[in-house]
């Protein structure tokens, strides 16, 4: 398999590269990332220098790390796999792949789908190879953000994952259905990874206060500033050492963190919200009326201030499609179309991206035309039916493609509506109990009001009254 550079030589897929000033960089050099230097050094930064050691250490991700699972038999077998990692920033991916490569003695090459292509793939490729001839050491070669690779950038690792010459870890925060190609998806073992929860943050943000690669007891953190600061990561355990960093360099040796410090630091107001508390309840209760209102900059600044806070994305869209149907309805039916894609950009994309999706959702239904019309049709025939006001289904709607059905009359007398002038024919269709009930009864904004015209000719022609002229 060859190429041909520009020069129209032929070039070797596992060619040795020449790198800046012409020198090839040896194996070893990048076999291990140097070791974290101790407490207070300012080579590394907080969230490096804490990076776990250990699959033991690593914190969350606890459907991936149990016995049997796919990254333990990587770890224990020490076999050759292929693995694509997606998941929100900051919940371990290339923790993961870092802590594999030191448990299992394996050389491990990082490459960056942002500043990298594909010269410096097939480059590593062929040290890989190359070492795994002479030495059988293996290597893990790291992809961060392989979405960002194109199609001809990924065809170059197949090679390489397809003969096993490297263990291939690709880490993605985008939907790899979408974002990486078949037969590359198709070669790998899909994980998933969650963003941590709170306890997991506060595991990570007590380590760093006291081990001694971290900062080594010499600062305290206020329990109020740690719940800010939980809030402020959104699940994100590398921003939440980096923030935490940022206000230990403000503060003295042996003093604590407050809320104020913390403001300070990293310029981010302290959200009061307790999302176990009234803060909730009064929050999504004033957003959903200022959407029902029509003031949209009001529901954005109550979306602001949840998104802020921490609160949880998905009860965000949750509600948004519930408001599409209860407050928009038929006024404009591609409101909950909006909604409902909300939703999915939260669940493919995450925040902080989605609070685009979000926003876009918020400005749509609160410039909607307004109809309670949808919500108050289903309430007004639930409320009959928890009256008693059923009765049987009118003899000729039920079933009759049973045997025997029609010698006890189901289905005789009905008509076909699609035989009939405009797929409506007079039948009655509900019980004798409620015939006749109106329950939807559209109003006349946005959409709806066309609706208002077409359901006062069906309902005529279903009772018998049109206009016979």
């Amino acid at each position: 398999m060859t190429s041909r550079t520009e020069s129209g030589e032929p070039e070797g897929l596992f060619d040795a590269p020449e790198r800046d000033g012409g020198d090839a960089v040896p194996a070893d050099a990048r076999s291990e990332p140097p070791a974290a230097p101790a407490r207070g050094g300012a080579e590394q930064p907080l969230a490096v220098r804490m990076r776990p050691r250990s699959l033991d250490e690593v914190v969350g991700q606890g459907h991936l790390l149990g016995a049997g699972t796919p990254i333990r038999q990587l770890v224990d077998r020490d076999v050759p796999m292929s693995l694509v990692l997606w998941g929100p920033p900051g919940t371990g991916k290339t923790t993961l792949a870092t802590v594999v490569s030191h448990v299992t003695s394996r050389r491990f090459v990082e490459i960056s789908a942002v500043s990298d292509g594909v010269k410096r793939v097939r480059a590593e490729i062929d040290l890989a190879r190359r070492e795994l001839g002479m030495t059988g050491r293996q290597t893990v070669l790291f992809v961060d953000e392989v979405h960002r690779f194109n199609k001809a950038q990924q065809d170059a690792l197949l090679p390489a994952v397809e003969n096993r010459w490297v263990s291939f870890i690709g880490a993605t925060t985008e939907n790899p259905f979408f974002s990486v190609i078949s037969p590359l998806l198709s070669r790998s073992l899909l994980l998933t990874l969650e963003p941590l929860g709170e306890d997991d943050l506060r595991e990570v943000i007590r380590r760093a206060l006291t081990e001694e690669r971290g900062l080594d007891g010499a600062v305290a953190l206020d329990p109020a500033a740690e719940d800010h600061l939980v809030r402020l990561a959104g699940g994100d355990a590398r921003r939440t050492l980096t923030y935490l960093e940022a206000a230990a360099l403000v503060v003295d040796e042996g003093a604590t963190i407050d809320v104020d410090v913390l403001e300070k630091a990293v310029d981010r107001a302290a959200v009061r919200y307790d999302r176990e508390g009234d803060q909730h309840y009064d929050v999504i209760s004033a957003f959903i009326k200022s959407i029902r209102g029509s003031d949209v900059d009001a529901a954005l600044h109550y979306l602001a201030r949840m998104i802020e806070a921490g609160e949880d994305a998905r009860f965000i869209a949750r509600r948004l499609i519930v408001h599409a149907s209860e407050d928009v309805g038929m006024a404009d039916p591609t409101a909950l179309q909006t909604a409902v894609a909300a939703a999915q950009a939260v669940e493919f994309v995450g925040l902080p991206e989605a609070r685009i999706n979000l926003a876009q959702a918020v400005i749509h239904l609160s410039l909607a035309p307004k109809s309670n019309a949808v919500i108050r049709a289903v309430d007004g025939a639930l409320g009959d039916v928890r009256k008693g006001l059923a009765g049987p289904v009118p003899g000729h709607l039920r079933d009759a493609h049973y045997k025997g059905a029609a010698k006890i009359g189901h289905g005789q007398g009905y008509k076909y509506a699609h035989d009939h002038p405009g797929g409506v024919v007079r039948q009655q269709y509900a019980p004798d109990a409620v015939d006749g009930r109106e329950y939807y009864r559209p109003t006349r904004h946005g959409a709806e009001a066309r609706f208002t015209e077409v359901l006062a000719r069906i309902r005529s022609v279903l009772r018998g009254t049109a206009d016979r002229r």
